[in-house]
């Protein structure tokens, strides 16, 4: 009887955070995981997840799933921001404070947390057209059920539009990219290619993964290294893609920091503290004119000549960055 009360105790000694993620297909999340846990274990709170394997229905079930196991908050990274709706709203119900986690749930009752995915892609745009002031681009965009992807693309075009009206540069084909799956990017980028006859001078890829089916794309046909192509996530595949001169740039948001300040917003929601209390937290428009409480952390451009930024981080490892990269070629590796 006894042990009983104490587990019991146990059990109640610290919150429990609930995650809901939309896949693991991508390296950065393990990195998120990785850093969430440590901050609630440094709280004393528990931490239990699901993986929704790219399913927007599997989604769902998991939220009940995690409430029902006890969530006292949850962070959500949606797969399909329009179908997470009823997840958030039985979250509300039971009276279990929600996170959207790096993607926008436009929902007021979802606390808002990214990095500023206009600036990312604004960004990626400057970094390209520095290197590539005019000619034909591409644009492989992310998911479309994933806000982000418009976001990117907004943020691209900001930098381009004038470049586009007045002729230096032309878009010769943009396509999202189903799930953000590498496989369906190097798809696209072959279409591209095969509409322009390889006539393509840039590629605006917006995210890592993407930017290595855009690459490897350009690597059938003779055109790695020679054709500029963005990215984001600081991907070790992608670091090292920089290096050797395939990819010019990742967006690197530290997504120690992100999954850091998502566990520690989670848990003052679940003690009670009203979203809008949160430090550095911002009234912020959604799209559709809905007023959400959001905190936007900032990327940093990572190209070859500041690699070392990561390496020091201790993001990467430089034997990860520098593998197979020519002597004297990058100054991160030398």
């Amino acid at each position: 009887m006894s042990f009983g009360m104490v587990t019991a105790a146990v059990a109640q000694d610290g919150p429990t955070v609930g995650v809901s993620w939309s896949n693991f297909q991508e390296e950065r999340w393990k990195t998120d995981e990785a850093a969430i846990q440590e901050a609630l274990e440094a709280a004393g709170a528990s931490y239990i997840s699901a993986d929704a394997q790219s399913s927007a229905a599997k989604q769902l079930t998991d939220v009940e799933s995690l409430i029902s196991q006890g969530a006292d908050a949850l962070i959500i990274l949606a797969q399909d921001s329009a179908a997470i709706g009823p997840a958030v709203q039985t979250a509300v119900n039971n009276g279990i404070p929600v996170v959207g986690y790096d993607r926008l749930i436009e929902d007021p009752n979802a606390f808002y947390l990214t990095f500023d995915n206009k600036e990312v892609g604004r960004i990626q745009a400057r970094e390209v057209q520095k290197v590539q002031p005019e000619g034909n681009y591409a644009f492989i965009k992310g998911s479309s059920a994933d806000p982000n992807a418009d976001f990117l693309f907004s943020g691209q075009m900001e930098v381009l539009q004038e470049a586009i009206d007045s002729g230096k540069i032309t878009n010769v084909g943009e396509a999202y990219t189903d799930a953000w799956l590498p496989s369906n990017a190097q798809q696209n980028m072959e279409q591209i290619l095969t509409a322009n006859n390889n006539e393509v001078d840039a590629v605006v890829a917006s995210n890592d993964g993407t930017a290595g089916g855009a690459v490897a794309a350009l690597e059938a046909q003779g055109l790695a290294g020679s054709v500029p192509v963005s990215g984001q996530d600081g991907d070790h595949a992608a670091l090292n893609r920089i290096a050797q001169g395939t990819q010019t740039v990742s967006v690197w948001k530290d997504s120690r920091q992100l999954g850091k300040r998502a566990a520690e917003i989670a848990l003052e929601l679940a003690e009670g503290t009203a979203m809008g209390e949160v430090e550095g937290t911002e009234a912020w428009e959604s799209p559709n004119g809905m007023e959400l409480q959001a905190i936007f952390l900032e990327p940093q451009a990572i190209t070859k000549d500041n690699l070392d930024v990561v390496i020091d981080a201790g993001w990467v490892s430089k034997e990860t960055v520098c593998q197979g990269v020519e002597p004297g070629s990058v100054p991160a590796c030398e």
